[in-house]
C-alpha cells in the first residue's frame, strides 16, 4: 500500500464531534520491551527532524556597535523564534487585518501538529510504531477547519495568549505529573509488557488538553474557550 492509499484509508477514521481539536490514541495491548528500554536513543534521528522543521529552539544575535577610537558604544541582542511561534503570530495578523485564514496555511499547521503529536506519543512510550512523517498510524488528531468571517472573531487574537494562562499554569502541574507516569509506565512495560491503562489515560489526556490550549491559543482555529478536562468528550 504506498502513502496515498494509507492517506485516504486515514480520512476514514471518524471521530466524536466536540471541541474543535480532538485526540485520541490507540491503547496498545502488548508493548516491545528492548524497543521501549532504547526510546530515549531510538527517538533521537525523528526528532531532530522534527526540530529542524519547527526551527525549535531561538537564534540570539548580538550586535557591538565601536566609535572611531574602537570602543564599545552600544550592544544590542536580537532573539529570533522558531517556526511555531512565527506561524502563531502571523495567523494572529491574517485573522485580524485580512480576516482570512487559507486552508493551505491551516492544512500545513495541522499535519505539523500531526507529526508532532506522533512524535511526542512515541516518545511518551505510547506506541511502538515509529513516528510517521506521513501516516496517522494510531494516533487520531482532527482540527476542525474555521470560518473566519462567521466564527471567529477578528479581535481575540489579540487576548487568547492572555485567556489561556489559567490553562498554561495547570498543564505545567500536569505535564510535570505527565513525566513521573511516563517514568513509571517505563518500568511496567519492561516488567509486565503493558502500559498501566491508567497512566496511558492521563498521559493521553494531559496530551490532549495541551492540543485543545493550543488551538485556541496559538493555532487559532476556534473562540470557544478549552474545558478544563482531560477527558474527549
Amino acid at each position: 500500500m504506498n502513502e496515498n492509499q494509507n492517506i485516504e484509508n486515514n480520512k476514514d477514521i471518524s471521530m466524536p464531534a466536540g471541541y474543535a481539536a480532538r485526540l485520541e490514541i490507540d491503547y496498545p495491548e502488548k508493548l516491545d520491551r528492548l524497543t521501549t528500554f532504547l526510546r530515549i536513543f531510538l527517538i533521537i534521528p525523528i526528532a531532530i527532524i522534527l526540530a529542524l522543521v519547527t526551527g525549535s529552539g531561538e537564534t540570539v544575535t548580538n550586535t557591538i556597535t565601536l566609535n572611531q577610537a574602537g570602543e564599545v558604544v552600544n550592544t544590542t541582542r536580537e532573539t529570533v523564534g522558531g517556526l511555531v511561534s512565527g506561524l502563531a503570530v502571523a495567523t494572529a495578523l491574517m485573522i485580524l487585518f485580512q480576516q482570512r485564514y487559507p486552508r493551505w496555511w491551516f492544512d500545513f499547521a495541522r499535519e505539523l501538529t500531526r507529526f508532532g503529536t506522533r512524535v511526542g506519543a512515541y516518545a511518551a512510550l505510547l506506541t511502538d510504531v515509529y513516528p510517521s512523517t506521513v501516516e496517522e498510524q494510531s494516533i487520531h488528531l482532527e482540527i476542525d477547519y474555521p470560518n473566519v468571517e462567521t466564527g471567529l472573531n477578528r479581535w481575540m487574537p489579540l487576548v487568547k495568549w492572555f485567556l489561556a494562562i489559567p490553562h498554561y499554569i495547570v498543564l505545567i502541574f500536569l505535564s510535570i505529573g505527565a513525566f513521573f507516569a511516563v517514568c513509571i509506565a517505563w518500568f511496567a512495560i519492561l516488567a509486565t509488557g503493558q502500559y498501566p491503562r491508567g497512566l496511558f489515560d492521563f498521559v493521553v489526556g494531559v496530551n490532549r488538553w495541551w492540543l485543545r490550549v493550543d488551538a485556541y491559543s496559538l493555532l487559532l482555529v476556534t473562540d470557544e474557550y478549552p474545558p478544563f478536562t482531560l477527558s474527549a468528550d
